[in-house]
C-alpha cells in the first residue's frame, strides 16, 4: 500500500505545464472548442440540394487533352 501511496500525488512536467496554462489562460478550453468547430463541426447536408449539384454536373471526357477532330 505505501507504494500507490506515496506516488498518489504525483504529477507528471506535463500535467504541471498543462494546469498552469489553464490557471492562466481561463478561456483556453472555450477557445479551443470554438477553434474545433470551425474546422470540424460541419452544417447538415440538405440532400435535395445534393442531388441537384450531382446531376447538374457536365460529364468530362475520357482524355481531356485528346481534340474532339
Amino acid at each position: 500500500m505505501k507504494f500507490s501511496k506515496q506516488f498518489s500525488l504525483y504529477q507528471s512536467e506535463a500535467s504541471q505545464f498543462l494546469n498552469g496554462l489553464k490557471q492562466s489562460n481561463p478561456q483556453l478550453e472555450q477557445n479551443q472548442r470554438e477553434g474545433r468547430s470551425l474546422l470540424w463541426d460541419k452544417a447538415p447536408i440538405d440532400l435535395d440540394t445534393e442531388r441537384r449539384i450531382s446531376e447538374s454536373r457536365v460529364k468530362q471526357q475520357a482524355y481531356v487533352y485528346q481534340s474532339k477532330n
